[in-house]
């Protein structure tokens, strides 16, 4: 077997299959200098590594060739791979192929991660088993021998696994699709069909809880057998949750139950009442109570660099989005907040639609800072609109465009008063200056904390 990418999702399906006894093959484009740590984490296993590239000879002796999550499907190897009939697979497919336990799949353009920790917890507050991972966190496989039948496995799925796969798990949600990742998937239409695998392959014994309040995930209720639940924020479904008056409201089993009131929920943003209704479908589904699915509804405050509150210092408050890499997740943040926002955006653009984006931030940011390989081109498109619009319904004073978000912080720390949000929500990937959307904000909490030093 060969696996192609030495990242998190490689390395734990290698020790899988070497544990397992399967002959292994890494292959990497970075050499062994860039490597070392993954190497010696490795060191016990009889593994055979090609390092530099991924050579088509890597095919000649292999059975089955997996991609970790950040290989795109169609590099060279992997296009010869299938005219050769050679299947491709992924950790993610080879652990619901073996997995014994329900698994609950979620994907979405947004808010996948935040909806998986919330069901995850609120399954742990019912008293169940519960494993949580894929995409967010561990690699699920790493447990896949201590998950026993009568657990529960909390998945996070992403469309770069999810294109690959020929398994649905027995209850699968697609929050909502809204465009991201045109850079890896093409168009739309592809994007649209790796999330659609997650429905693929039920049977109409199995479950899929869609987004009513989202065209694109409400029509996916076409392409499944399985019994089907909806949620929404606006609407009352016939079965799932919805929020009315104020009020969050379960109905499943041809019961209404109450979850919470709106004003309960700590998390900000309509996004959030949407994820916390999709979580609570998910987790009476798993056969979490009422209760459990109320207390974490109530208290749960969020996961790591997703409209994190980093402080409130001199009455201005600094918030972490940096999971937000597409205009479509900056804008739901920007509609968290009823107060002036100061707003940092920028990073690498992911060849996506940033209009929506722009008539936002025109109409409700009163200072924008750009940074980063993105930030000339959208501080461009804002003054675009903003030369064209004139002053009408506009709230921006200006526009700043910097390299760094050192530099960025640092002007928003100038032009910041008493009641404003400073918001980090980038709309931009972070692979311009960081490895990743968390190093991204880690690095922005840092500059936020150095402040009073400065």
């Amino acid at each position: 077997m060969v696996i192609l990418g030495l990242g998190r999702q490689g390395m734990a399906l290698a020790r899988y299959l070497a544990e397992a006894g399967a002959e292994v093959t890494i292959s990497d484009l970075q050499d062994e200098t860039v490597l070392g740590d993954q190497l010696e984490q490795l060191r016990d296993l009889p593994i055979r590594y090609e390092l530099g590239g991924h050579p088509i000879r890597l095919l000649d002796d292999a059975d089955l060739l997996c991609l970790s999550g950040g290989v795109p499907a169609d590099i060279p190897i992997a296009k010869e791979a299938r005219r050769r009939s050679i299947p491709l697979s992924n950790d993610a497919q080879i652990f619901l192929d073996r997995c014994p336990a329900r698994v609950i799949g979620i994907t979405g353009s947004a808010g996948k991660t935040t909806t998986t920790a919330l069901v995850g917890e609120m399954c742990r507050a019912a008293g169940l088993r519960t494993w949580v991972g894929g995409n967010i966190g561990n690699p699920l496989i790493s447990d896949l021998e201590t998950i026993e039948a009568e657990d529960i496995v909390v998945m996070e799925l992403s469309s770069f696994q999810l294109e690959l796969m020929t398994t649905s798990p027995q209850i699968a949600a697609v929050l909502n699709v809204t465009p991201n990742h045109l850079d890896r998937h093409g168009t739309m239409e592809a994007y649209i069909a790796a999330k659609l695998r997650i429905l693929t392959h039920q049977s109409a014994k199995d479950v899929a809880v869609l987004g009513y309040d989202d065209a694109r995930a409400r029509a996916l209720a076409l392409e499944t057998p399985a019994r089907l639940l909806f949620f929404s924020a606006g609407a009352e479904v016939e079965a799932g949750a919805f929020k009315t008056n104020g009020e969050l409201t379960l109905r499943m089993d041809d019961r209404d139950r109450e979850i919470c009131k709106a004003d309960d929920i700590k998390l900000r943003g309509r996004h959030n009442i949407l994820n916390i209704l999709a979580a609570s479908v998910l987790a009476k589904l798993a056969g979490a109570s009422v209760q459990a699915i109320r207390q974490v509804a109530t208290s749960f405050t969020g996961v790591e660099h997703r409209l994190e509150l980093v402080r409130d210092a001199d009455g201005v408050r600094w918030y972490d989005d940096s999971i937000a890499t597409a205009p479509e997740r900056s804008i739901a943040a920007i509609r968290s907040f009823e107060e002036p926002i100061i707003l940092l955006a920028g990073g690498r653009d992911k060849d996506l639609p940033w209009d929506a984006f722009v008539e936002e931030t025109v109409r409700t940011v009163r200072w924008l800072i750009t940074f980063g390989e993105a930030g000339p081109m959208i501080a461009e498109e804002v003054e675009r609109v903003r030369t064209r619009r004139g002053a009408e319904g506009e709230r921006l004073e200006g526009v700043i465009c910097v390299s760094t978000l050192r530099e960025a912080v640092d002007e928003a720390a100038r032009r910041s008063q008493p009641g404003d949000v400073v918001l980090l929500s980038p709309g931009g990937t972070s692979f311009d200056a960081f490895q990743d959307f968390a190093a991204r904000g880690r690095r922005f909490q840092a500059l936020v904390r150095e402040l009073d030093e400065a």
